[in-house]
Protein backbone atom coordinates (compact mmCIF):
# COMPACT_ATOMS: atom_id res chain seq x y z
CA UNK A 1 0.00 0.00 0.00
CA UNK A 2 2.98 2.34 0.41
CA UNK A 3 2.98 3.26 -3.28
CA UNK A 4 -0.69 4.23 -3.17
CA UNK A 5 0.04 6.71 -0.35
CA UNK A 6 1.60 8.97 -3.00
CA UNK A 7 -1.98 9.67 -4.13
CA UNK A 8 -2.63 11.48 -0.85
CA UNK A 9 -2.14 14.93 -2.42
CA UNK A 10 -4.91 14.21 -4.95
CA UNK A 11 -7.34 13.11 -2.26
CA UNK A 12 -6.61 16.31 -0.31
CA UNK A 13 -7.31 18.35 -3.44
CA UNK A 14 -10.85 16.94 -3.65
CA UNK A 15 -11.46 16.44 0.08
CA UNK A 16 -14.78 18.37 0.12
CA UNK A 17 -16.39 16.19 -2.54
CA UNK A 18 -15.00 13.04 -0.90
CA UNK A 19 -16.34 14.19 2.47
CA UNK A 20 -19.84 14.52 1.04
CA UNK A 21 -19.42 11.17 -0.69
CA UNK A 22 -18.71 9.50 2.65
CA UNK A 23 -21.72 11.27 4.20
CA UNK A 24 -23.90 9.93 1.38
CA UNK A 25 -22.53 6.41 1.98
CA UNK A 26 -23.53 6.67 5.65
CA UNK A 27 -27.03 7.95 4.83
CA UNK A 28 -27.55 5.30 2.14
CA UNK A 29 -26.56 2.53 4.52
CA UNK A 30 -28.85 3.86 7.24
CA UNK A 31 -31.75 3.53 4.77
CA UNK A 32 -30.59 0.04 3.73
CA UNK A 33 -30.21 -1.41 7.24
CA UNK A 34 -33.51 0.13 8.42
CA UNK A 35 -35.47 -2.09 6.00
CA UNK A 36 -34.83 -5.41 7.89
CA UNK A 37 -35.85 -3.72 11.18
CA UNK A 38 -39.15 -2.74 9.56
CA UNK A 39 -39.58 -6.31 8.23
CA UNK A 40 -38.87 -7.72 11.71
CA UNK A 41 -41.50 -5.45 13.23
CA UNK A 42 -43.95 -6.35 10.44
CA UNK A 43 -43.57 -10.12 11.01
CA UNK A 44 -43.86 -9.73 14.77
CA UNK A 45 -46.97 -7.59 14.26
CA UNK A 46 -48.50 -10.25 11.98
CA UNK A 47 -47.92 -12.88 14.70
CA UNK A 48 -49.83 -10.60 17.06
CA UNK A 49 -52.78 -10.24 14.64
CA UNK A 50 -52.07 -6.72 13.37
CA UNK A 51 -54.50 -4.68 11.27
CA UNK A 52 -54.32 -4.10 7.50
CA UNK A 53 -53.79 -0.39 8.12
CA UNK A 54 -50.65 -1.12 10.15
CA UNK A 55 -49.35 -3.45 7.43
CA UNK A 56 -49.86 -0.70 4.83
CA UNK A 57 -47.94 1.72 7.06
CA UNK A 58 -45.07 -0.76 7.38
CA UNK A 59 -45.08 -1.29 3.61
CA UNK A 60 -44.92 2.48 2.97
CA UNK A 61 -42.07 2.83 5.46
CA UNK A 62 -40.16 0.02 3.72
CA UNK A 63 -40.65 1.66 0.31
CA UNK A 64 -39.63 5.06 1.73
CA UNK A 65 -36.47 3.63 3.32
CA UNK A 66 -35.54 1.92 0.03
CA UNK A 67 -36.05 5.15 -1.95
CA UNK A 68 -34.03 7.06 0.66
CA UNK A 69 -31.15 4.56 0.32
CA UNK A 70 -31.35 4.59 -3.51
CA UNK A 71 -31.27 8.39 -3.81
CA UNK A 72 -28.12 8.66 -1.71
CA UNK A 73 -26.60 5.68 -3.54
CA UNK A 74 -26.94 7.81 -6.71
CA UNK A 75 -25.21 10.76 -5.03
CA UNK A 76 -22.35 8.48 -3.89
CA UNK A 77 -21.49 7.85 -7.54
CA UNK A 78 -21.91 11.52 -8.39
CA UNK A 79 -19.22 12.40 -5.85
CA UNK A 80 -16.70 9.60 -5.30
CA UNK A 81 -16.74 8.13 -8.83
CA UNK A 82 -16.66 11.61 -10.40
CA UNK A 83 -13.72 12.52 -8.15
CA UNK A 84 -11.90 9.38 -9.31
CA UNK A 85 -12.22 10.57 -12.91
CA UNK A 86 -10.98 14.03 -11.96
CA UNK A 87 -7.98 12.57 -10.12
CA UNK A 88 -7.32 10.29 -13.11
CA UNK A 89 -7.20 13.43 -15.29
CA UNK A 90 -4.81 15.15 -12.85
CA UNK A 91 -2.60 12.07 -12.58
CA UNK A 92 -2.46 11.65 -16.35
CA UNK A 93 -1.63 15.36 -16.75
CA UNK A 94 1.12 15.21 -14.10
CA UNK A 95 2.53 12.06 -15.68
CA UNK A 96 2.55 13.64 -19.15
CA UNK A 97 4.02 16.90 -17.83
CA UNK A 98 6.77 14.97 -16.03
CA UNK A 99 7.60 12.89 -19.10
CA UNK A 100 7.88 16.04 -21.25
CA UNK A 101 10.53 17.48 -18.91
CA UNK A 102 12.68 14.37 -18.64
CA UNK A 103 16.09 14.46 -20.39
CA UNK A 104 16.96 12.63 -23.59
CA UNK A 105 18.88 10.12 -21.50
CA UNK A 106 15.56 8.79 -20.13
CA UNK A 107 14.11 8.19 -23.60
CA UNK A 108 17.26 6.41 -24.69
CA UNK A 109 16.84 3.95 -21.83
CA UNK A 110 13.04 3.49 -22.01
CA UNK A 111 11.07 2.31 -25.01
CA UNK A 112 8.10 4.25 -26.35
CA UNK A 113 5.85 1.25 -25.78
CA UNK A 114 6.82 1.06 -22.12
CA UNK A 115 5.98 4.74 -21.58
CA UNK A 116 2.66 4.28 -23.42
CA UNK A 117 1.76 1.27 -21.25
CA UNK A 118 2.27 3.41 -18.14
CA UNK A 119 0.09 6.19 -19.59
CA UNK A 120 -2.78 3.81 -20.42
CA UNK A 121 -3.04 0.51 -18.51
CA UNK A 122 -1.27 1.56 -15.32
CA UNK A 123 -3.15 4.83 -14.87
CA UNK A 124 -6.45 3.03 -15.57
CA UNK A 125 -5.65 0.42 -12.89
CA UNK A 126 -4.95 3.23 -10.40
CA UNK A 127 -8.24 4.91 -11.39
CA UNK A 128 -10.11 1.76 -10.38
CA UNK A 129 -8.62 2.14 -6.91
CA UNK A 130 -9.46 5.86 -6.78
CA UNK A 131 -13.14 5.23 -7.55
CA UNK A 132 -14.69 1.78 -7.06
CA UNK A 133 -12.14 0.56 -4.49
CA UNK A 134 -12.44 3.65 -2.27
CA UNK A 135 -16.22 3.72 -2.63
CA UNK A 136 -16.84 0.02 -1.96
CA UNK A 137 -14.25 -0.30 0.82
CA UNK A 138 -15.80 2.66 2.68
CA UNK A 139 -19.30 1.35 1.95
CA UNK A 140 -18.35 -2.14 3.13
CA UNK A 141 -16.78 -0.89 6.37
CA UNK A 142 -19.72 1.39 7.29
CA UNK A 143 -22.30 -1.26 6.41
CA UNK A 144 -20.39 -3.92 8.33
CA UNK A 145 -20.17 -1.76 11.47
CA UNK A 146 -23.87 -0.78 11.41
CA UNK A 147 -25.14 -4.29 10.62
CA UNK A 148 -22.95 -5.94 13.27
CA UNK A 149 -24.10 -3.39 15.86
CA UNK A 150 -27.75 -4.18 15.09
CA UNK A 151 -27.12 -7.98 15.02
CA UNK A 152 -25.39 -7.80 18.43
CA UNK A 153 -28.33 -5.85 19.83
CA UNK A 154 -30.68 -8.58 18.58
CA UNK A 155 -28.68 -11.58 19.84
CA UNK A 156 -24.96 -11.30 20.84
CA UNK A 157 -24.36 -15.08 21.01
CA UNK A 158 -25.90 -15.76 17.60
CA UNK A 159 -23.80 -12.92 16.14
CA UNK A 160 -20.66 -14.51 17.58
CA UNK A 161 -21.45 -17.85 15.90
CA UNK A 162 -22.05 -15.97 12.64
CA UNK A 163 -18.60 -14.34 12.77
CA UNK A 164 -16.66 -17.56 13.46
CA UNK A 165 -15.70 -18.20 9.79
CA UNK A 166 -14.40 -14.62 9.26
CA UNK A 167 -10.79 -15.11 10.55
CA UNK A 168 -10.32 -17.84 7.94
CA UNK A 169 -11.58 -15.39 5.33
CA UNK A 170 -9.02 -12.73 6.33
CA UNK A 171 -6.06 -15.14 6.13
CA UNK A 172 -7.03 -16.55 2.72
CA UNK A 173 -7.79 -13.11 1.19
CA UNK A 174 -4.40 -11.80 2.40
CA UNK A 175 -2.52 -14.67 0.73
CA UNK A 176 -4.53 -14.43 -2.49
CA UNK A 177 -3.95 -10.64 -2.53
CA UNK A 178 -0.16 -11.13 -2.50
CA UNK A 179 -0.38 -13.52 -5.45
CA UNK A 180 -2.57 -11.07 -7.38
CA UNK A 181 -0.01 -8.29 -6.84
CA UNK A 182 2.85 -10.44 -8.16
CA UNK A 183 0.96 -11.75 -11.17
CA UNK A 184 -0.46 -8.34 -12.16
CA UNK A 185 3.05 -6.84 -12.12
CA UNK A 186 4.16 -9.54 -14.59
CA UNK A 187 1.11 -8.83 -16.77
CA UNK A 188 1.88 -5.09 -16.96
CA UNK A 189 5.51 -5.80 -17.85
CA UNK A 190 4.41 -8.05 -20.70
CA UNK A 191 1.86 -5.45 -21.85
CA UNK A 192 4.74 -2.96 -22.10
CA UNK A 193 6.61 -5.39 -24.36
CA UNK A 194 3.54 -5.81 -26.60
CA UNK A 195 3.02 -2.03 -26.84
CA UNK A 196 6.69 -1.54 -27.71
CA UNK A 197 6.52 -4.22 -30.39
CA UNK A 198 3.38 -2.70 -31.93
CA UNK A 199 4.86 0.81 -31.91
CA UNK A 200 8.08 -0.37 -33.58
CA UNK A 201 6.13 -2.28 -36.23
CA UNK A 202 3.94 0.70 -37.12
CA UNK A 203 6.92 3.09 -37.19
CA UNK A 204 9.11 0.71 -39.17
CA UNK A 205 6.46 -0.65 -41.55
CA UNK A 206 8.41 0.42 -44.63
CA UNK A 207 11.48 -1.54 -43.49
CA UNK A 208 9.32 -4.58 -42.66
CA UNK A 209 7.73 -4.57 -46.10
CA UNK A 210 11.01 -3.88 -47.86
CA UNK A 211 12.58 -6.98 -46.32
CA UNK A 212 9.38 -9.06 -46.61
CA UNK A 213 9.34 -9.74 -42.87
CA UNK A 214 5.58 -9.48 -42.31
CA UNK A 215 5.14 -13.15 -41.40
CA UNK A 216 8.10 -13.07 -39.01
CA UNK A 217 6.73 -10.00 -37.24
CA UNK A 218 3.28 -11.62 -37.01
CA UNK A 219 4.86 -14.71 -35.38
CA UNK A 220 6.81 -12.60 -32.88
CA UNK A 221 3.76 -10.53 -31.99
CA UNK A 222 1.66 -13.69 -31.66
CA UNK A 223 4.28 -15.16 -29.31
CA UNK A 224 4.16 -12.05 -27.10
CA UNK A 225 0.35 -12.13 -27.17
CA UNK A 226 0.30 -15.78 -26.13
CA UNK A 227 2.63 -15.03 -23.21
CA UNK A 228 0.39 -12.09 -22.25
CA UNK A 229 -2.67 -14.36 -22.45
CA UNK A 230 -0.93 -17.00 -20.34
CA UNK A 231 -0.11 -14.49 -17.61
CA UNK A 232 -3.68 -13.16 -17.64
CA UNK A 233 -5.03 -16.70 -17.37
CA UNK A 234 -2.79 -17.35 -14.37
CA UNK A 235 -4.19 -14.24 -12.72
CA UNK A 236 -7.75 -15.22 -13.66
CA UNK A 237 -7.28 -18.60 -11.94
CA UNK A 238 -6.26 -16.87 -8.72
CA UNK A 239 -9.11 -14.34 -8.99
CA UNK A 240 -11.57 -17.13 -9.69
CA UNK A 241 -10.82 -18.66 -6.28
CA UNK A 242 -11.92 -15.55 -4.39
CA UNK A 243 -15.65 -15.44 -5.16
CA UNK A 244 -16.48 -19.13 -4.53
CA UNK A 245 -14.56 -18.97 -1.27
CA UNK A 246 -16.47 -15.86 -0.18
CA UNK A 247 -19.80 -17.52 -1.02
CA UNK A 248 -18.70 -20.61 0.96
CA UNK A 249 -17.92 -18.51 4.05
CA UNK A 250 -21.19 -16.57 3.87
CA UNK A 251 -23.05 -19.83 3.22
CA UNK A 252 -21.56 -21.34 6.39
CA UNK A 253 -22.65 -18.27 8.35
CA UNK A 254 -26.23 -18.59 7.04
CA UNK A 255 -26.32 -22.31 7.97
CA UNK A 256 -25.19 -21.46 11.51
CA UNK A 257 -27.86 -18.75 11.82
CA UNK A 258 -30.65 -21.02 10.59
CA UNK A 259 -29.54 -23.97 12.74
CA UNK A 260 -28.85 -22.12 16.00
CA UNK A 261 -31.39 -19.33 15.44
CA UNK A 262 -34.09 -21.74 14.33
CA UNK A 263 -33.63 -23.74 17.54
CA UNK A 264 -33.92 -20.50 19.53
CA UNK A 265 -37.20 -19.61 17.76
CA UNK A 266 -38.62 -23.08 18.51
CA UNK A 267 -37.70 -22.67 22.18
CA UNK A 268 -39.27 -19.18 22.17
CA UNK A 269 -35.93 -17.52 23.06
CA UNK A 270 -36.20 -15.11 20.11
CA UNK A 271 -39.05 -14.17 17.79
CA UNK A 272 -39.57 -15.22 14.19
CA UNK A 273 -39.13 -11.56 13.21
CA UNK A 274 -35.72 -11.47 14.90
CA UNK A 275 -34.41 -14.54 13.06
CA UNK A 276 -35.85 -13.18 9.79
CA UNK A 277 -33.99 -9.89 10.31
CA UNK A 278 -30.84 -11.86 11.13
CA UNK A 279 -31.01 -13.80 7.84
CA UNK A 280 -31.70 -10.60 5.87
CA UNK A 281 -28.73 -8.86 7.53
CA UNK A 282 -26.54 -11.78 6.59
CA UNK A 283 -27.80 -11.35 3.03
CA UNK A 284 -26.89 -7.66 3.24
CA UNK A 285 -23.40 -8.68 4.40
CA UNK A 286 -22.91 -11.06 1.47
CA UNK A 287 -22.22 -8.22 -0.98
CA UNK A 288 -19.76 -6.45 1.37
CA UNK A 289 -17.97 -9.79 1.74
CA UNK A 290 -17.82 -10.18 -2.05
CA UNK A 291 -16.94 -6.49 -2.50
CA UNK A 292 -14.16 -6.97 0.04
CA UNK A 293 -12.52 -9.62 -2.12
CA UNK A 294 -13.04 -7.54 -5.26
CA UNK A 295 -11.57 -4.47 -3.57
CA UNK A 296 -8.52 -6.45 -2.43
CA UNK A 297 -8.06 -7.51 -6.06
CA UNK A 298 -8.30 -3.89 -7.30
CA UNK A 299 -5.98 -2.56 -4.58
CA UNK A 300 -3.30 -5.13 -5.39
CA UNK A 301 -3.47 -4.31 -9.10
CA UNK A 302 -3.39 -0.57 -8.36
CA UNK A 303 -0.45 -1.03 -6.00
CA UNK A 304 1.51 -2.84 -8.72
CA UNK A 305 0.67 -0.16 -11.29
CA UNK A 306 1.39 2.74 -8.94
CA UNK A 307 4.76 1.23 -8.15
CA UNK A 308 5.58 1.28 -11.87
CA UNK A 309 4.26 4.85 -12.22
CA UNK A 310 6.19 6.08 -9.18
CA UNK A 311 9.38 4.64 -10.59
CA UNK A 312 8.91 6.83 -13.66
CA UNK A 313 7.60 9.85 -11.74
CA UNK A 314 10.66 9.68 -9.48
CA UNK A 315 12.97 10.06 -12.47
CA UNK A 316 14.90 13.32 -11.92
CA UNK A 317 14.69 16.09 -14.49
CA UNK A 318 18.52 16.42 -14.43
CA UNK A 319 18.35 19.37 -16.82
CA UNK A 320 16.15 22.17 -15.49
CA UNK A 321 16.20 25.67 -14.07
CA UNK A 322 17.79 25.87 -10.64
CA UNK A 323 18.81 28.31 -7.92
CA UNK A 324 21.59 29.63 -10.18
CA UNK A 325 19.17 30.52 -13.00
CA UNK A 326 19.05 34.24 -13.79
CA UNK A 327 15.41 34.93 -14.64
CA UNK A 328 16.23 38.49 -15.69
CA UNK A 329 17.68 37.09 -18.93
CA UNK A 330 15.02 37.49 -21.63
CA UNK A 331 17.09 36.92 -24.78
CA UNK A 332 20.53 35.92 -26.01
CA UNK A 333 22.74 37.46 -28.68
CA UNK A 334 24.66 34.45 -29.91
CA UNK A 335 28.32 34.41 -28.87
CA UNK A 336 29.26 30.84 -27.88
CA UNK A 337 32.31 29.72 -25.95
CA UNK A 338 33.43 26.23 -24.89
CA UNK A 339 35.79 26.23 -21.89
CA UNK A 340 37.61 22.96 -21.23
CA UNK A 341 34.45 21.02 -22.07
CA UNK A 342 34.51 17.26 -21.66
CA UNK A 343 31.50 14.98 -21.89
CA UNK A 344 30.53 11.35 -21.43
CA UNK A 345 27.06 9.80 -21.23
CA UNK A 346 27.69 8.06 -17.91
CA UNK A 347 30.51 7.13 -15.57
CA UNK A 348 30.72 3.70 -17.22
CA UNK A 349 31.21 5.17 -20.71
CA UNK A 350 34.35 6.69 -22.24
CA UNK A 351 34.58 10.44 -22.91
CA UNK A 352 32.95 11.48 -26.18
CA UNK A 353 34.41 14.99 -26.05
CA UNK A 354 37.70 15.91 -24.38
CA UNK A 355 38.82 19.37 -23.24
CA UNK A 356 37.14 21.34 -26.01
CA UNK A 357 38.11 25.03 -26.08
CA UNK A 358 36.43 27.11 -28.75
CA UNK A 359 34.96 30.59 -29.20
CA UNK A 360 32.28 31.26 -31.83
CA UNK A 361 31.70 35.01 -32.38
CA UNK A 362 28.22 36.52 -32.84
CA UNK A 363 27.04 36.37 -36.44
CA UNK A 364 29.75 33.95 -37.57
CA UNK A 365 29.39 30.58 -39.28
CA UNK A 366 31.32 27.67 -37.80
CA UNK A 367 31.45 24.25 -39.44
CA UNK A 368 32.23 20.98 -37.69
CA UNK A 369 33.66 18.04 -39.59
CA UNK A 370 35.28 14.72 -38.86
CA UNK A 371 34.95 11.03 -39.48
CA UNK A 372 31.85 9.14 -38.28
CA UNK A 373 31.50 8.72 -34.51
CA UNK A 374 33.89 11.47 -33.37
CA UNK A 375 31.24 13.36 -31.36
CA UNK A 376 29.92 16.00 -33.80
CA UNK A 377 26.24 15.57 -32.89
CA UNK A 378 27.09 15.33 -29.18
CA UNK A 379 28.97 18.64 -29.54
CA UNK A 380 25.90 20.56 -30.73
CA UNK A 381 23.51 18.76 -28.33
CA UNK A 382 25.36 20.40 -25.45
CA UNK A 383 24.53 23.95 -26.60
CA UNK A 384 20.71 23.82 -26.03
CA UNK A 385 21.38 21.63 -22.95
CA UNK A 386 19.90 18.45 -24.33
CA UNK A 387 22.75 17.10 -22.19
CA UNK A 388 24.82 18.90 -19.58
CA UNK A 389 28.59 18.94 -19.80
CA UNK A 390 30.47 16.49 -17.61
CA UNK A 391 33.37 18.88 -17.06
CA UNK A 392 34.06 22.50 -17.99
CA UNK A 393 31.39 24.99 -19.04
CA UNK A 394 29.67 26.45 -22.08
CA UNK A 395 29.09 30.20 -22.19
CA UNK A 396 26.65 32.19 -24.30
CA UNK A 397 27.22 35.94 -24.30
CA UNK A 398 29.70 35.39 -21.48
CA UNK A 399 27.14 33.63 -19.22
CA UNK A 400 27.19 29.97 -18.25
CA UNK A 401 24.26 28.41 -20.09
CA UNK A 402 23.13 26.84 -16.80
CA UNK A 403 22.27 30.37 -15.60
CA UNK A 404 20.08 31.08 -18.66
CA UNK A 405 16.40 30.06 -18.25
CA UNK A 406 15.95 26.83 -20.19
CA UNK A 407 12.93 28.04 -22.17
CA UNK A 408 14.83 31.22 -23.22
CA UNK A 409 17.92 29.23 -24.22
CA UNK A 410 16.05 26.71 -26.37
CA UNK A 411 13.64 29.27 -27.82
CA UNK A 412 16.59 31.23 -29.24
CA UNK A 413 18.28 28.17 -30.78
CA UNK A 414 16.93 26.63 -33.98
CA UNK A 415 18.09 23.04 -34.46
CA UNK A 416 17.68 20.90 -37.57
CA UNK A 417 18.42 17.37 -36.43
CA UNK A 418 20.24 14.74 -38.46
CA UNK A 419 17.08 12.62 -38.47
CA UNK A 420 14.18 14.82 -39.56
CA UNK A 421 10.91 14.30 -37.72
CA UNK A 422 7.53 15.57 -38.90
CA UNK A 423 4.24 15.29 -37.02
CA UNK A 424 1.12 13.69 -38.45
CA UNK A 425 -0.40 17.09 -39.14
CA UNK A 426 -0.67 19.66 -41.93
CA UNK A 427 2.39 21.14 -43.64
CA UNK A 428 1.41 24.56 -42.21
CA UNK A 429 1.26 23.26 -38.63
CA UNK A 430 4.53 21.37 -38.99
CA UNK A 431 6.47 24.41 -40.18
CA UNK A 432 4.85 26.75 -37.64
CA UNK A 433 5.30 24.23 -34.78
CA UNK A 434 7.72 26.44 -32.83
CA UNK A 435 5.58 29.59 -33.15
CA UNK A 436 3.14 30.66 -30.47
CA UNK A 437 0.67 31.61 -33.18
CA UNK A 438 0.52 30.50 -36.80
CA UNK A 439 1.88 33.23 -39.07
CA UNK A 440 1.26 32.38 -42.71
CA UNK A 441 3.64 35.07 -44.01
CA UNK A 442 6.46 33.65 -41.92
CA UNK A 443 5.71 30.10 -43.10
CA UNK A 444 5.76 31.19 -46.75
CA UNK A 445 9.03 33.12 -46.30
CA UNK A 446 10.93 30.31 -44.54
CA UNK A 447 9.61 27.76 -47.05
CA UNK A 448 11.11 29.89 -49.80
CA UNK A 449 14.47 30.12 -47.99
CA UNK A 450 14.49 26.33 -47.50
CA UNK A 451 13.50 25.85 -51.19
CA UNK A 452 10.49 23.90 -50.04
CA UNK A 453 7.84 26.25 -51.43
CA UNK A 454 7.80 24.75 -54.93
CA UNK A 455 7.27 21.25 -53.53
CA UNK A 456 4.36 22.49 -51.42
CA UNK A 457 2.73 24.13 -54.43
CA UNK A 458 2.62 20.71 -56.09
CA UNK A 459 0.78 19.17 -53.13
CA UNK A 460 -3.01 18.72 -53.57
CA UNK A 461 -3.97 21.00 -50.67
CA UNK A 462 -0.81 23.12 -50.63
CA UNK A 463 0.06 24.02 -47.00
CA UNK A 464 -3.07 22.29 -45.72
CA UNK A 465 -1.84 18.92 -47.03
CA UNK A 466 -1.63 16.33 -44.25
CA UNK A 467 1.78 14.83 -43.60
CA UNK A 468 1.83 11.10 -42.91
CA UNK A 469 3.12 9.80 -39.59
CA UNK A 470 6.79 10.77 -39.16
CA UNK A 471 6.61 12.36 -42.61
CA UNK A 472 6.16 8.99 -44.34
CA UNK A 473 4.56 10.66 -47.40
CA UNK A 474 7.61 12.91 -47.96
CA UNK A 475 10.95 12.07 -49.52
CA UNK A 476 14.09 12.37 -47.40
CA UNK A 477 14.98 15.69 -49.00
CA UNK A 478 11.49 17.10 -48.49
CA UNK A 479 11.55 16.15 -44.83
CA UNK A 480 14.92 17.84 -44.34
CA UNK A 481 13.78 21.04 -46.06
CA UNK A 482 10.51 21.10 -44.09
CA UNK A 483 12.52 20.67 -40.87
CA UNK A 484 14.86 23.49 -41.93
CA UNK A 485 11.85 25.76 -42.59
CA UNK A 486 10.48 24.90 -39.12
CA UNK A 487 13.78 25.90 -37.49
CA UNK A 488 13.97 29.16 -39.44
CA UNK A 489 10.37 30.08 -38.56
CA UNK A 490 11.23 30.77 -34.90
CA UNK A 491 13.72 33.45 -36.05
CA UNK A 492 16.57 31.95 -33.97
CA UNK A 493 19.67 33.82 -32.76
CA UNK A 494 21.63 30.58 -33.14
CA UNK A 495 20.99 28.13 -35.98
CA UNK A 496 22.37 24.58 -35.75
CA UNK A 497 22.33 22.34 -38.82
CA UNK A 498 23.25 18.73 -38.09
CA UNK A 499 24.00 17.15 -41.47
CA UNK A 500 20.63 18.51 -42.57
CA UNK A 501 21.37 18.43 -46.33
CA UNK A 502 22.43 14.77 -46.58
CA UNK A 503 19.27 13.82 -48.54
CA UNK A 504 19.32 16.95 -50.73
CA UNK A 505 21.08 17.02 -54.11
CA UNK A 506 24.15 19.28 -54.39
CA UNK A 507 22.50 21.82 -56.72
CA UNK A 508 19.54 22.35 -54.36
CA UNK A 509 21.97 22.46 -51.44
CA UNK A 510 23.90 25.31 -53.05
CA UNK A 511 20.68 27.28 -53.62
CA UNK A 512 19.62 26.74 -50.00
CA UNK A 513 23.03 27.84 -48.70
CA UNK A 514 22.82 31.05 -50.73
CA UNK A 515 19.40 31.83 -49.27
CA UNK A 516 20.59 30.91 -45.78
CA UNK A 517 23.58 33.26 -46.06
CA UNK A 518 21.23 36.20 -46.55
CA UNK A 519 18.95 34.97 -43.77
CA UNK A 520 21.82 34.60 -41.29
CA UNK A 521 23.24 38.06 -41.97
CA UNK A 522 19.93 39.94 -42.03
CA UNK A 523 17.80 39.35 -38.89
CA UNK A 524 15.07 41.68 -40.15
CA UNK A 525 14.09 39.48 -43.09
CA UNK A 526 11.29 37.70 -41.18
CA UNK A 527 8.16 39.15 -39.58
CA UNK A 528 9.20 40.20 -36.08
CA UNK A 529 12.92 40.41 -36.94
CA UNK A 530 14.76 43.46 -35.59
CA UNK A 531 16.71 45.61 -38.03
CA UNK A 532 20.23 46.58 -37.00
CA UNK A 533 20.78 43.48 -34.87
CA UNK A 534 24.03 41.58 -35.35
CA UNK A 535 23.62 38.59 -37.66
CA UNK A 536 22.72 35.11 -36.48
CA UNK A 537 25.32 32.64 -35.30
CA UNK A 538 25.31 29.38 -37.19
CA UNK A 539 26.91 25.99 -36.64
CA UNK A 540 26.93 23.50 -39.49
CA UNK A 541 27.76 19.81 -39.29
CA UNK A 542 28.24 18.11 -42.62
CA UNK A 543 30.19 15.40 -44.40
CA UNK A 544 30.26 17.46 -47.60
CA UNK A 545 33.12 19.88 -48.15
CA UNK A 546 30.85 21.87 -50.48
CA UNK A 547 28.55 22.61 -47.54
CA UNK A 548 31.20 23.96 -45.17
CA UNK A 549 33.90 25.49 -47.41
CA UNK A 550 32.54 29.05 -47.05
CA UNK A 551 32.29 28.94 -43.25
CA UNK A 552 34.23 31.53 -41.24
CA UNK A 553 35.90 28.74 -39.30
CA UNK A 554 35.99 24.97 -39.76
CA UNK A 555 36.57 22.66 -36.79
CA UNK A 556 37.76 19.11 -37.37
CA UNK A 557 37.07 16.66 -34.54
CA UNK A 558 39.07 13.51 -34.03
CA UNK A 559 38.81 11.14 -31.08
CA UNK A 560 36.64 13.66 -29.23
CA UNK A 561 39.10 16.55 -29.44
CA UNK A 562 39.72 19.43 -31.83
CA UNK A 563 42.39 18.14 -34.21
CA UNK A 564 42.32 20.99 -36.76
CA UNK A 565 40.71 24.41 -37.12
CA UNK A 566 40.88 27.18 -39.70
CA UNK A 567 39.38 28.25 -43.01
CA UNK A 568 38.90 25.96 -45.98
CA UNK A 569 42.10 27.11 -47.64
CA UNK A 570 44.13 26.84 -44.43
CA UNK A 571 42.97 23.31 -43.72
CA UNK A 572 43.56 22.10 -47.27
CA UNK A 573 47.08 23.50 -47.06
CA UNK A 574 47.58 21.78 -43.68
CA UNK A 575 47.27 18.39 -45.34
CA UNK A 576 45.55 16.68 -42.43
CA UNK A 577 42.13 15.06 -41.89
CA UNK A 578 40.22 17.84 -43.65
CA UNK A 579 42.54 17.73 -46.66
CA UNK A 580 42.09 13.95 -46.82
CA UNK A 581 38.29 14.31 -46.81
CA UNK A 582 38.53 17.07 -49.43
CA UNK A 583 40.72 14.95 -51.71
CA UNK A 584 38.42 11.91 -51.45
CA UNK A 585 35.32 13.96 -52.26
CA UNK A 586 37.01 15.59 -55.25
CA UNK A 587 37.92 12.13 -56.48
CA UNK A 588 34.34 10.91 -56.03
CA UNK A 589 33.05 13.90 -57.97
CA UNK A 590 35.45 13.26 -60.85
CA UNK A 591 34.45 9.59 -60.99
CA UNK A 592 30.76 10.58 -61.08
CA UNK A 593 31.41 12.99 -63.94
CA UNK A 594 33.33 10.32 -65.87
CA UNK A 595 30.50 7.81 -65.43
Amino acid sequence: MKNLFTLKKYFIRYKKKLYWGFVFILLSNIGTVYVPILLKDTINAIEQNTTVEQLVNYALLIVGASIFAGVFRFYIRQTIIVVSREIEYDLRYDFWNHIQHLPLRFFQNNSTGNVMAHATNDINAVRMFLGPAVMYSTDTFIRLVIVLAIMISLDPMLTLYTLLPLPILSIVVYKIGKKIHQKFTLIQEKFSEITTKAQENFSGIRVIKSYVREENEIKQFNKLSQEYLSRNMNLAKVQAAIMPFLFLITGLSIILVIWIGGSAVISKEITLGDITAFVIYLGILIWPMIAFGWVINIIQQAEASMKRLNKMLDEPYEIDDSGTTDNSIKEIKGEIEFKNVSFRYSENHPYILKEINLKIPIGSTTAIMGYTGVGKTTFINLIPRLYDVTEGQILIDGRDIKTIPLNILRREIGVVQQESFLFSDSVMNNISYGLREINKDTVLEVSKIAHFDKDVEDFPLKYDTMVGERGITFSGGQKQRASLARALAINPKILVLDDSFSAVDTNTEEEILKSLKSFMRNPANLPGGKAGRTGRTSIIISHRISTVKDADKIIVLSDGAIAEEGTHEELVALGGIYADLHFKQLLEKELEELS
